[in-house]
């Protein structure tokens, strides 16, 4: 997968972060590593529960040497509530999985900015810690999600904010709602991001997770199909969209291009099996 990514042409190979038929995700990336050569590598998102942050910040280290500087760190507050019970893990309301990330993510970036570390707070503990291998390039944290308290958090932590339209959590604790998916609801998410980073938003870069991704020759009858599929959305609501890809590549392109003139996204990814039908948009946009 890694090696079809990069000879496809794409910037970033991702591993998300599950509990359950997922790799795990600094292995994966470890393997991807060593049969690629241009190609960033990185965590789409780690579950920040999953693992303390000193443990975090070593891992990243390793990876970040052994690639010669190709990795980046994406980290969000978790969110799949059976994953947590899977393995006895209390899952919390969502302030404190994002306030227990507000706490972590201080420790990382000292630790990536080779401080000796010393915290003690409500939810971690470090003392004279001091990461292994010391990163030998910057390393890029992304903080991803929907929710308000955690895009806040993005705004003033992240050098990426991660974008990704779900809304709340549905009963079977994996799928989403998509009423963020809406174009009028993407500029509300983005404001907000405007206003929390102040003066640092011009250093930030956005990122959308795309959702699905679809070549086809009438992109009118393929939305009013996405719109049908996913009420309360419209046609309308789904051409806009910067998280629903669809028509000919070059029409996959141009939507490309207005997500950046109207939110400053610039930064794209979907999943595994839409790497093909994305690939062929990859030429237009270069």
């Amino acid at each position: 997968m890694a090696r079809r990514s990069e000879n496809l042409g794409f910037d970033v190979f991702s591993v998300a972060d599950h509990i359950g038929e997922a790799y795990s995700p600094f292995e994966a990336l470890m393997a991807a590593e060593a049969v690629t050569g241009r190609i960033r590598l990185s965590t789409l998102v780690l579950n920040n529960d999953l693992r303390h942050p000193g443990l975090v910040a070593r891992q990243s280290a390793m990876l970040q040497e052994f690639s010669n500087g190709r990795f980046e760190l994406g980290l969000g507050a978790g969110h799949a509530e059976p994953e947590y019970a899977e393995i006895g893990l209390r899952f919390d309301p969502a302030a404190a999985r994002v306030a227990r990330l507000g706490e972590a993510l201080p420790i990382i970036k000292k630790l990536f900015a080779s401080e000796t570390v010393t915290a003690h707070g409500e939810h971690y503990v470090v003392t004279k810690h001091k990461v292994f291998p010391l990163p030998g390039a910057p390393i890029p944290l992304m903080v991803g999600g929907n929710g308000p308290q955690l895009l806040r958090l993005a705004a003033m932590q992240a050098d990426i904010v991660g974008f990704t339209g779900l809304g709340r959590t549905l009963a079977n604790g994996q799928r989403h709602a998509t009423t963020g998916f809406a174009p009028a609801s993407v500029d509300g998410r983005v404001a907000l991001v405007r206003e929390a980073s102040g003066t640092r938003f011009a250093d930030i870069e956005l990122h959308a997770l795309v959702q699905f991704v679809s070549v086809s020759s009438d992109r009118e009858a393929t939305a009013r199909e996405l719109a049908r599929r996913m009420a309360p959305l419209t046609p309308d609501d789904v051409m806009g969209s910067p998280f629903l890809l669809f028509g000919t590549p070059q029409e996959m392109a141009e939507q490309l291009r207005r997500a950046r003139e109207r939110w400053g996204f610039s930064y794209f990814s979907t999943f595994w099996p839409s790497a093909e039908a994305l690939a062929e948009v990859i030429p237009v946009l270069r």
